[in-house]
């Protein structure tokens, strides 16, 4: 049976051991070690990383009460050092304590219960049981969890047997029945664990609520917890000084100042609509001049599809039964009547033999390309089969 030092010794990130066993099974080599600090994937939290005798250690494998160690190649001594990511373990700690202490302040306030528990590499998680939670609520849930975090409460943690559970406040029963691991924090929770855990919640650091998510009729709160919100503080106060200097003003003024910008931004993009929309006119009217026939086709540099769409739109109502558009820039082409051709099925037709996508109904129909070359392609071989057609 391996000694695991990740529940007697949770702070023990080097130590000297013995190699117990060496095997290579499904094409891996497993090491088995007296000891090890190592903890397997489990429970939410995921596996620790680190190394023996510098060589990296691949995954964690436990069976029944033993931790076997992935390697590339076996250690070549049996007396072996180890060495944890010890960013990587406190990070770990400091998150799965802070879940139990923020699981039981939304049942000590709100009753809401945690469903499950993710210990990702960006936020960490819980599902709670319930379908809404306001930000008062939040606010409330964030304030009691650090409070707890600043008393500075032991974290306890201990073996029981399956008739000792009985005479402990569990917040959720456990599914096994033996070797059950029990994390209780004083006066606040007592929960069945097999993750590593700080010894007191002010070793959490921090705990903030970052946002929450719909997720199966239940609401997903995502946290942060000790070294990882404190680097996520300092992101954003570097954000916010950037800001600051940009604008050159205080960051209480910041939010004031995106209002101003965003309601200049939307006046400017309704101006440039306008202006887009009275270009379109022009230009229509300028290729309706140009080209008396009741088809008319234009190959633009640079014009959006919306653009096209517009210009179309009104050389249409100005009298002309076809209008075959298309723009470099953008790679499309862009079909409009009021005539008896069918534009979705013309531009199936004949889409398999260029590199494009597209389609469209009987009014209008367009088609997006790979380049230019093929754009053009596509257009003047449009400009031949309607021809052909009228």
């Amino acid at each position: 049976m391996t000694e695991k030092l990740y529940y007697t010794a949770p702070k023990r990130f080097e130590w000297k051991t013995a190699v117990t066993e060496k095997v290579e099974r499904d094409g891996k080599k497993l090491v088995k070690l007296k000891e090890t600090a190592f903890y397997p994937e489990g429970g939410g939290q995921p596996s620790d990383e680190g190394t023996i005798n510098d060589l990296e250690i691949r995954g964690l494998l436990e069976e029944n009460e033993d931790v076997y160690h992935i390697v590339s190649v076996f250690p070549t001594t049996n007396e072996v050092t180890c060495k944890l990511n010890s960013s990587r373990r406190i990070d770990h700690m400091q998150h799965h304590s802070g879940q139990h202490l923020l699981s039981a302040v939304c049942m000590e306030l709100f009753d809401f219960h945690t469903e499950s528990f993710h210990l990702g590499s960006d936020t960490v998680t819980i599902d709670l049981s319930t379908t809404q939670i306001s930000a008062e609520q939040m606010k409330q849930i964030e304030e009691k969890a650090n409070q707890y975090i600043f008393e500075n409460r032991n974290i306890h943690t201990f073996f029981a047997e399956q008739h000792e559970l009985a005479d402990l406040p569990l917040r959720k029963l456990p599914d096994v029945t033996e070797n059950i691991r029990i994390v209780q924090i004083a006066g606040i929770d007592t929960s069945a664990c097999c993750g590593t855990h700080v010894e007191r919640t002010g070793e959490i650091g921090i705990l903030k609520l970052m946002k929450t998510e719909k997720q199966k009729g239940r609401i997903r709160l995502h946290f942060k917890c000790g070294f990882r919100a404190l680097a996520d503080y300092q992101t954003s106060q570097d954000t916010v000084q950037i800001t600051s200097q940009f604008f050159q003003t205080s960051k209480t003024d910041i939010p004031s100042r995106l209002q101003a910008l965003d309601q200049e931004t939307k006046l400017l993009q309704k101006e440039n609509e306008q202006l887009k929309a009275e270009n379109a006119a022009f230009i229509a009217e300028k290729i309706g001049n140009e080209q008396q026939a009741q088809f008319v086709h234009n190959l633009f540099e640079k014009k959006s599809l919306k653009e096209l769409q517009m210009i179309a739109a009104r050389l249409l109502e100005s009298g002309k039964s076809y209008v075959l558009l298309a723009s470099l820039d953008e790679r499309c082409v862009f079909l409009s009547q009021k005539g008896t051709l069918h534009c979705g099925t013309l531009f199936k037709e004949y889409l398999s033999f260029f590199k494009g996508k597209g389609g469209g109904n009987e009014k209008q129909a367009q088609a997006k390309f790979d380049d230019s070359a093929e754009t053009e392609r596509f257009f003047l071989h449009m400009i031949e089969k309607i021809d052909q057609l009228l």
